[in-house]
């Protein structure tokens, strides 16, 4: 059996993207106050995964809507770019015109999807220099560590984690405090300021610890949403009969889960 050069590609590119999601799922759910490095990797990782497995839909589209024919490059860098929130409309457009029928969330549109993603394309279009932009004084001013504390981790601690869960984790930081009066404590928050007390470092600690899994959750929900669409256009892509486009559904298979799979799971480097 050979393989031509038009499934090799997707192949290839199918692989890698699943990769980069797989890495930066999994280290979204270790990244935190004193992992300040696990946040770019994680950011990295979704973001160019998220923006590739979108350009893949968009291709594989227009290659049904033109007879087999593939986008030229012009089309992929001016019309879309490195917008990931484009992107998403543009997926929702193409299952509803393609009919694609989804076995799980037919729409990201919980109010963490939305901020992860906003995130995340921020991060794309120029965020992911948010340092070098913040010592060379660029206009733009965006710190994609500090934007997923407060819209996202804060969100999740404030509305999903129980109010038990909270005090729990408050007494742990206050009595940490007390056994370790004269413990020395520094690092540097998500947004920015300096955690110098054991009692701030403790109460930071036991809120990653409740909110991490819940992260990876939401982030996992994204990927699951473009691997079904994916999926959906590539079976109608195949139809065309030209025995060139790969079976999708086996490279992605591991994010084609239920939520108690999804939940259940923490490293996703595939």
């Amino acid at each position: 059996m050979t393989y031509n050069q038009t499934f090799v590609a997707l192949l290839r590119e199918a692989t890698f993207t699943k990769n980069m999601l797989g890495a930066g799922a999994t280290q979204i759910r270790v990244a935190n106050y004193a992992n300040h490095g696990a946040y770019a990797q994680a950011f990295a990782g979704l973001s160019v995964g998220l923006e590739r497995i979108g350009k893949l839909c968009l291709m594989l589209d227009h290659y049904i809507e033109h007879d087999g024919q593939f986008p030229d490059f012009k089309y992929l860098k001016n019309s879309v770019g490195h917008k990931l929130k484009l992107l998403y409309e543009r997926a929702k457009k193409i299952a509803l015109q393609r009919d694609i029928d989804f076995q799980f969330l037919e729409s990201l549109d919980h109010p963490i999807h939305d901020a992860i993603l906003k995130i995340l394309h921020a991060y794309a279009e120029g965020d992911r220099y948010s340092n070098i932009n913040n010592l060379i004084g660029s206009k733009q001013k965006g710190d994609p560590i500090a934007d997923w504390f407060t819209k996202v981790d804060s969100y999740i601690f404030k509305n999903l984690i129980t109010q038990r869960r909270k005090e729990k984790i408050a007494g742990g930081a206050l009595a940490a405090q007390k056994l370790m009066p004269f413990a020395a404590v520094l690092h540097t928050a998500e947004t920015g300021e300096v955690i110098s007390s054991v009692e701030e470092a403790s109460f930071r600690t036991g809120m990653y610890s409740a909110v991490a899994p819940h992260r990876q959750f939401f982030v996992l929900q994204i990927i699951r949403y473009w691997v079904e669409l994916l999926w959906g256009i590539g079976m109608k892509a195949q139809a065309l009969g030209r025995q060139e486009i790969p079976f999708f559904g086996e490279i992605f298979a591991a994010f084609y889960n239920h939520d108690r799979y999804l939940r259940s799971r923490r490293m996703w480097e595939i």
